[in-house]
């Protein structure tokens, strides 16, 4: 399946990014999440039908765990993302910075503009 398939898959995969952006006028953002929302159900769909099938696969996404020092360094991360675009907006909508305000407007109306109904 060498240099054929991969010609192939990229023709697929082309025509498929083709469609999504210019035919139904979605962003490039709007295919990712598409992508991973398909694959994260179809991982899941996968998982349960194994599991219910009584198939063994070598990993089971379904019973993975995470220590708690891991999943406390991902909270904290999260917590320092959204506190830090929280002090972003608010100096943005208090009008101390114009350039930040401008950007994150344009930020909130670009994709508006984008969406004529």
């Amino acid at each position: 399946m060498g240099e054929m398939g991969k010609a192939i898959g990229l023709l697929i995969s082309g025509t498929l990014v083709y469609h999504h952006c210019a035919n139904r006028n979605a962003t490039l953002l709007s295919l990712i999440s598409d992508v991973l929302i398909v694959l994260l159900s179809s991982l899941a769909i996968l998982g349960l039908l194994f599991r219910h099938l009584n198939v063994s696969v070598p990993v089971d996404p379904l019973e993975w765990q995470i220590s708690q020092d891991t999943a406390c360094n991902i909270v904290a991360r999260l917590a320092n993302t959204v506190g830090a675009a929280e002090s972003v907006l608010r100096v943005a909508a208090t009008g101390h910075d114009k350039r930040l305000f401008v950007k994150a407007s344009a930020f909130w109306f670009l994709p508006c503009l984008h969406y004529k109904r």
